[in-house]
């Protein structure tokens, strides 16, 4: 079973992990890439993740964005007429996508810009972080699992796979939940974009 999303963090322009759970059986493939910018001034910079940043939607660029797929791997065994599922495999590859800027900075931009950066990559890795937390939620959902009645194992892995969709929909629900909460005026990236446009 296959899942695939994309988070991104967005600002003016807006649009829109903390390392390390361990998962039993699960793998986690984290890749990071980068776009490039220029400019002279924050505003400059934040023009120049709005022309070139990630794409959020038709018509608007985030600054940043986290995006992930997610395959699950049951392995099940015939038991009396039954069914149980030994292990669930899940497989999470996480891509970040950042902005790099490639000009040359004043000490006070450079400043701000650091500062800036490190509110955005702590955005992302909560995406990540509520990702590897929905892997194992999943595993923990099918923990046990053993059908009657089931000796093709058929109707075992349908259940796991009912029982991973409704985990991995709860954590859609908290990652929609987060940005609400980041971009909501005033809010953290809102903060974030208006102190580096501040910056010369």
């Amino acid at each position: 079973m296959r899942h695939a999303a994309v988070r991104c963090l967005a600002g003016l322009l807006i649009a829109g992990s903390l390392p390390g759970l361990a998962m039993a059986g699960a793998k986690v493939v984290v890749h990071t890439t980068n776009y490039d910018i220029a400019g002279d001034s924050g505003k400059a910079l934040v023009a120049a993740m709005d022309q070139s940043g990630p794409r959020h939607g038709f018509t608007t660029r985030a600054i940043a964005r986290t995006s992930y797929t997610l395959n699950w791997d049951y392995k099940t065994e015939p038991s009396a007429g039954g069914c149980r599922l030994l292990r669930a495999d899940g497989t999470l590859d996480l891509t970040y996508q950042y902005p790099r800027v490639t000009s040359k900075m004043s000490p006070a931009l450079r400043k701000r810009w650091q500062v800036f950066f490190a509110g955005v990559r702590a955005h992302e890795e909560t995406h990540g972080r509520i990702a590897r937390q929905m892997v194992a939620a999943g595993e923990r959902s099918v923990s046990g699992l053993n059908l009657a009645n089931d000796p093709q194992c058929i109707k075992t892995r349908r259940e796991a796979e009912r029982r991973t969709a409704a985990a991995t929909a709860d954590y859609e629900a908290r990652q929609v939940a987060f940005d609400m909460r980041e971009h909501s005026p005033g809010g953290h990236v809102q903060k974030l974009v208006t102190a580096l446009q501040k910056a010369q």
